[in-house]
């Protein structure tokens, strides 16, 4: 159901996170190229993770009895907006802080939280989630990598994916068919933490436009798993991915892609002392501000411990649309000057995010699934 959005405002005390993340990324990140920058969620450096886990910037909504920082969302949403918006490398904890370690909080054993949060907290534990496959796009039901019960735990063979940095991780967390199969949807469904380095797993990367190879695709060859490996309740793997998704698709992730690429594009107007583009950098600024507002807000309803789900879609779906817009309406604007010079710097973040910003609105549920997910949510179908 869609219950809409309330304007909220960060408290003070988390927005007094700024300095101490303003301080970590000036003695990590200075002197590193925009370029490099405009990366930044896809940035792998464990080095700076480990750093953020040293600071207590990692873990900050889960519980300090696994090594967390006990604070609610808005604390992580003001973290991590610092981190994008400066284009610090957050990939090597990424996924095992937004998603991972919440999900293991919410619906893991003891042992399972006592095992892998603390570690996740401190930078150490890095982890990959297994969803997509192929053939399947973003339609996670049709999930047909198996796990099948053994005497002493589950044998787990198929495929995943576009699994994001799975080269470098310790664990995924896999969203498998542990019953039925493919055409019984989301029956079946459940979630396996899988150690990567287990004898049957075989990564391997997937190089994309840019060069660069931070997706990988992940067979499971008979790979042995313990009891231990179940997340939750067997069959349960649906209504688990619907929350972790929320997750996923409601942070500042969705609209600070490009932000470096703007900032940049900004300098070049200034340097160059151009004042044509006031109306246009208005007008972004503008729709930056109003997905802001709106990611705030979606925080506060997670805040209060609900699961919007629609509401997210919505923050994904416009916010990866703002992302994708910023590298073409910065490329007419500097291709409708050809005589002005452009910096190596620009130019190069610019080939970057024009070359990336299609995956924005793939990674994390298509617009097409989004949009399904909002109109369901809005009683339209």
């Amino acid at each position: 159901m869609f219950d809409g959005l309330t304007l909220a405002r960060l408290p003070d005390a988390d927005e007094a996170l700024r300095a101490t993340v303003r301080d970590l990324v000036a003695r990590h990140v200075a002197g590193i190229p925009a370029d490099r920058r405009a990366r930044s969620w896809q940035g792998f450096d464990p080095a700076f993770s480990r750093a953020l886990g040293q600071a207590g910037l990692l873990g900050l909504t889960l519980p300090r009895a696994y090594g967390g920082q006990d604070r609610g969302p808005f604390a992580r949403f003001v973290v991590v907006e610092e981190l994008l918006t400066a284009g610090a490398p957050v990939a090597a904890h990424w996924i095992a802080d937004r998603q991972s370690a919440p999900l293991i909080c919410a619906y893991g054993t003891e042992a399972q939280r006592q095992l892998h949060v603390p570690r996740i907290c401190r930078g150490e534990s890095l982890f990959c989630i297994g969803m997509s496959e192929p053939g399947s796009g973003s339609d996670l039901a049709s999930v047909r990598t198996r796990a099948e019960r053994t005497a002493t735990g589950w044998l787990v063979n198929g495929q995943k994916l576009w699994t994001s940095n799975a080269m470098h991780s310790d664990y995924m967390i896999a969203l498998v068919r542990t019953s039925g199969t493919a055409a019984d949807r989301q029956a079946g469904l459940s979630q396996l933490i899988i150690d990567l380095k287990a004898p049957g797993v075989t990564i391997r990367p997937i190089v994309d436009l840019t060069g660069d190879a931070h997706f990988a695709e992940v067979f499971f060859d008979n790979v042995a798993l313990g009891e231990d490996a179940l997340i939750g309740a067997e069959g349960e793997g649906w209504k688990q991915v619907g929350a972790e998704l929320a997750f996923e698709r409601s942070g500042p992730e969705r609209i600070y892609s490009s932000v470096v690429l703007l900032d940049a594009w900004i300098a070049h107007l200034q340097a160059a002392g151009r004042t044509d583009c006031a109306a246009l950098v208005g007008r972004l600024t503008a729709e930056l501000a109003t997905l802001r507002a709106m990611s705030i807000a979606c925080t506060a309803r997670l805040a209060v411990g609900e699961s919007p789900v629609v509401e997210a879609s919505i923050i994904k779906d416009r916010g990866t649309g703002f992302e994708q817009e910023l590298p073409l309406a910065i490329g007419d604007d500097l291709a409708a000057h050809p005589d002005e010079p452009v910096g190596a710097e620009l130019y190069r973040t610019l080939l970057y995010v024009t070359h990336v910003a299609p995956s924005f609105s793939l990674r994390g549920g298509t617009r097409e699934i989004l949009r399904g997910i909002i109109a369901r949510g809005m009683g339209l179908r």
